[in-house]
């Protein structure tokens, strides 16, 4: 086993030094440099592969299973790792139908965060937000100039709503309703993420959902629907 060793150490050394020398002329023995190297490194392989198939004193039977068990797992990372973005998809699709608000697909436009938002059920876009690092789920209305809270989602944000004055008016679906100003230290959507927000926290229950409203959807550089689908840009 020391021998074949240091024997495919100078084979490697040897094809080292003949890419070297070879380098400007960009061939080897009229191969092209990466296509020799690419051969060197799968003589190499084969190589290794066959010494310990010599050596093992096993069934040829018993090695080509195993082999073919790690050619699999092998092919099945590869594939994984070239679909990475399809499976990526296919993942947010999947949460997207089991966990409402969730995005049914991140990505990038230009360089920018996308978040493309499912139509729930009830006819609304909603998302599932982070408000001070703490999961919130929203309706996206973009009929609400501001952002708003329910006071449960605010205590959750670290808010205290018993320690707010309200005095804001809001309306909502079930009419004109009193809110307390806060600042929210961070909201984000996917990769969508701003600092320092003005929000409204509703009084106790005065809200059923919270609102994802105008003051952030206006500082992204665009959004359209499209069916059933809203796709937010930063």
């Amino acid at each position: 086993m020391n021998r074949l060793f240091w024997i495919i150490m100078a084979a490697i050394g040897l094809a080292l030094v003949l890419l070297m020398l070879n380098n400007s002329a960009g061939q080897t023995f009229g191969i092209a440099n990466d296509d020799f190297a690419q051969l060197v490194w799968v003589g190499t392989l084969a190589a290794v592969i066959g010494a310990f198939v010599l050596r093992s004193g096993r069934p040829l039977g018993t090695l080509a299973k195993q082999f073919g068990g790690w050619f699999l797992i092998v092919l099945a990372l590869v594939a994984g790792y070239q679909y990475r973005y399809e499976l990526q998809d296919f993942a947010n699709r999947v949460s997207a139908g089991l966990v409402p608000g969730s995005p049914l697909a991140l990505g990038q436009d230009d360089g920018r965060a996308t978040v493309t938002l499912q139509k729930a059920l009830n006819g609304h876009f909603e998302a599932r937000i982070l408000i001070n690092d703490a999961p919130v789920r929203v309706v996206v209305d973009t009929g609400a100039s501001s952002t708003v809270l329910t006071a449960a989602d605010a205590q959750a944000a670290g808010f205290d709503p018993a320690g707010l004055r309200y005095t804001v008016p809001v309306s909502t679906a079930n009419g004109v309703t009193q809110a307390a100003g806060a600042r929210a230290s961070q909201i984000a959507i996917g990769g969508i993420v701003r600092n320092d927000m003005q929000i409204l926290i509703a009084a106790p229950g005065a809200l059923g959902q919270s609102l994802l409203g105008m003051n952030f959807i206006s500082t992204l550089s665009g959004f359209d629907v499209r069916g059933d689908r809203m796709i937010l840009r930063d």
